[in-house]
């Protein structure tokens, strides 16, 4: 019990949020930040699995592009940032892929709780 108590008056959690985008090429939530949270993403990677290659059409949230038309080599995983970006509570970054069944994408982040 002592224990769960420190922890969460800590505030900052490490995690990561992981999609196949395997069913078609929609885009797909891949995360969202969540209540009384400030998120630093640390990294947004993604992997072509196929062996044909593919694109990222587009990565963002729902009114800003960070990334779009990104090719992705076959079996290569490729960093799609250069430095942290800083998510507030609330935003959603989404992927859209190229061709189906081909990317797996892994965004890495930091929590920070805002319970003030």
């Amino acid at each position: 019990m002592m224990m769960r108590h420190l922890r969460g008056s800590m505030g900052n959690v490490y995690t990561n949020a992981k999609k196949d985008l395997a069913t078609n090429t929609n885009p797909v939530v891949l995360y969202t930040v969540p209540n009384k949270v400030q998120a630093v993403i640390r990294s947004i990677r993604v992997s072509d699995d196929s062996g044909s290659g593919s694109t990222i059409t587009d990565i963002g949230t729902n009114v800003f592009s960070l990334a779009y038309n990104v090719a992705v080599a076959a079996n290569t995983p490729v960093e799609l940032l250069t430095e942290p970006l800083v998510g507030q509570q609330g935003e959603i970054i989404t992927v859209t892929p190229g061709h189906a069944d081909r990317l797996h994408v892994v965004l890495s982040v930091l929590e920070i709780s805002n319970n003030t």
